[in-house]
């Protein structure tokens, strides 16, 4: 694992110590980096009203793009720290999110283990054929 890449673990796993999950019990912290190196973190924040819940990964997304730091194509990374058996991917709307912003070779990193990366993977692995911005431009008028 490289500096950068234990840095970005280090951080996902400070995130998920912030989360507030008092109903599920289960934290889950992110942070993404954009294609300037700019780190932003997230945690899941739920609600007594499920629906209005907040994943890590779509809090750290938007943060970045709150602050002007994350446009479309410019997300090169996410890494997302859970503590469970096995890794725990993002939940369909954080993929469909991830694709609204990640560049061709966004990466998507997954520890269940603080210090320790569990798998990596493409995004395009996670959401195939996804639904974005360009089928919307090419759909008739």
């Amino acid at each position: 694992m490289s500096i950068k890449e234990r840095t970005l673990v280090k951080a996902a796993w400070l995130a998920r110590d912030r989360a507030h999950a008092p109903y599920s019990g289960f934290k889950v912290g992110a942070v993404i980096e954009n294609d300037k190196g700019q780190m932003f973190t997230g945690c899941n924040v739920e609600n007594a009203n499920y629906t209005c819940g907040l994943c890590a990964e779509r809090t750290a997304i938007v943060k970045a793009v709150s602050e002007g730091a994350l446009k479309p194509g410019t997300l090169r990374k996410v890494v997302i720290a859970a503590k469970a058996e096995r890794p725990a991917g993002p939940c369909g709307s954080c993929r469909q999110v991830i694709e609204e912003f990640a560049a061709e070779d966004t990466l998507i990193v997954l520890s269940n283990e603080p210090g320790k990366v569990a798998m990596s993977m493409p995004h395009r692995e996670l959401l195939p054929h996804a639904f974005n911005g360009r089928d919307l431009a090419d759909a008739p008028k």
